[in-house]
């Protein structure tokens, strides 16, 4: 029996955490921008279009692996990428953005991780898509590729589309 759990939980990907939010609203929340704290965003602004929820740091370095992959994406009118600055100072987020590029048409600074919390983040990146209607579908663990991007997230995106 034993063997047979072994197996199984080693034959598991563990970019794949199967999460509660799955098939759920997103959970709401207002947040200052990043960029203008006098602005707030929030995942209703969103609604009718599918997108991406990606929550990174500054002082996250796998954030950076994944970065150029998200400046790529926001070239592409298949998708929609906003930020969740996840425990960060909001200066030094504006900072990393401003040397690596800004992929996102929003960024939510959550200094004190409460709705990453929300979302079941236990650390960063992550990387949620949200449908038109805004329920999740899916939940991506570390820092996004190519292949996660080729293989599974895009064609549950193009899946979700009007």
């Amino acid at each position: 029996m034993l063997a047979a759990v072994l197996g199984v939980g080693l034959g598991l990907n563990p970019r794949e955490v199967p999460s509660p939010f799955i098939g759920k609203p997103a959970p709401a929340f207002a947040l200052p921008r990043v960029d203008d704290a006098t602005l707030t965003v929030s995942p209703s602004s969103m609604l009718g279009r599918v997108w991406l929820l990606n929550v990174w740091a500054s002082w996250c370095a796998p954030c950076r692996d994944e970065h150029p992959l998200l400046v790529a994406l926001a070239r592409d009118d298949r998708i929609v990428v906003a930020g969740l600055n996840y425990k960060d100072d909001p200066r030094n987020a504006q900072e990393w953005l401003r040397r690596l590029g800004d992929p996102y048409v929003w960024t939510a600074s959550d200094r004190d991780g409460r709705v990453g919390t929300d979302y079941g983040v236990y650390g960063v990146p992550e990387t949620f898509i949200i449908d038109t209607s805004g329920t999740i579908r899916y939940k991506h663990v570390g820092p996004l590729t190519q292949d996660v991007w080729t293989s599974t997230m895009l064609p549950l995106i193009k899946s979700l589309q009007p």
